[in-house]
């Protein structure tokens, strides 16, 4: 058998996906520019979508739960007087109206989609229903029974309206949330039909735009041999979450997983649900404060 003999990084890309790509692509031509034994990623995108699409490598996968909980950002458009079958541009029109909101109408219905609220997943989704995926009835000709489930929508703004038939909005959410979901929805309580146009993430947890690299870039970094230069450390996907420094025998402890003692002069961190303990700057386990004790949640192995 023919042996891997790609390096083992460790670290987080942030990929500013573009359009046409689906995640798992995305993921495979950054491994074989970036190398890398094991990658994976911080929520997917669909192919019309661009924007953020965190991929972890080597022990950084560890932390893909936690950014997949993260809030995220996106801008999207949405067309006006169309339903489709996947709620966006790929899907088949299967109803038009001639409706379309004005600025003043669509500032009005904005609040009630703000908050707590209940939202149906698209029938094209990932969902598992029965063990199928949500989809895969859809395209088989049925109709997913999708129950709806509570979302968190902290802001949802519109940018601009650039004609009659479109407007272009920014929201920011809690995790499980579909854009496309809130397209139809938002448009039925303008009393027309909608659909995603374009849709743009723009932050995943404490990842954004800033943190991102486009796959040109990338490509251009491979050829002068400095693609792995692009990887962020580790830690970087937990935020601004507390980093406790570790002695070695406080490292060799954490490693065996038994809890190490939390001092006086760490009580501050007693708060924290979280916290990234390193040694040397390598990183040893995020852990958690527990009676008395700093206990491992997640160990690193280096």
């Amino acid at each position: 058998m023919k042996s891997d003999k790609r390096p083992n990084l460790h670290g987080w890309l942030i990929l500013d996906k573009p359009h046409g790509l689906t995640s798992t692509q995305g993921i495979g031509k950054a491994r074989r520019l970036i190398g890398g034994n094991k990658a994976g990623h911080g929520g997917t995108l669909d192919p019309l979508a661009t924007g953020i699409l965190p991929i972890a490598f080597g022990e950084a996968t560890k932390l893909v739960p936690y950014v997949m909980d993260g809030d995220k950002v996106y801008e999207f458009t949405i067309r006006w007087g169309e339903q489709r079958t996947t709620d966006d541009a790929e899907g088949e029109v299967t109803k038009t109206s001639s409706a379309r909101p004005t600025e003043t109408q669509i500032h009005a219905a904005l609040p009630r989609f703000i908050g707590a609220i209940m939202q149906t997943p698209p029938a094209f989704s990932a969902i598992k229903l029965q063990g199928e995926r949500a989809y895969d009835i859809a395209r088989a000709g049925g109709t997913p029974d999708i129950a709806p489930r509570e979302v968190d929508i902290f802001e949802l703004d519109l940018i601009d309206q650039p004609d009659a038939h479109c407007a272009r909005f920014r929201v920011a959410c809690g995790k499980g949330m579909y854009v496309r979901s809130l397209a139809r929805d938002l448009a039925a309580a303008l009393g027309t039909y909608g659909y995603i146009a374009g849709l743009r993430r723009t932050s995943v947890g404490p990842f954004d735009l800033s943190h991102a690299v486009t796959m040109q870039k990338l490509e251009s970094l491979q050829k002068g041999g400095e693609a792995q230069t692009a990887l962020l450390p580790i830690k970087s996907a937990l935020g601004a979450i507390p980093v406790l420094t570790l002695s070695a025998a406080e490292a060799q402890r954490l490693r065996a997983g038994q809890g190490i003692l939390i001092k006086p002069q760490q009580m501050n961190m007693l708060d924290s649900i979280l916290i990234f303990a390193e040694y040397q700057d390598v990183p040893i386990a995020i852990v958690e404060p527990k009676a008395g004790e700093f206990r491992v949640v997640r160990g690193f192995h280096f």
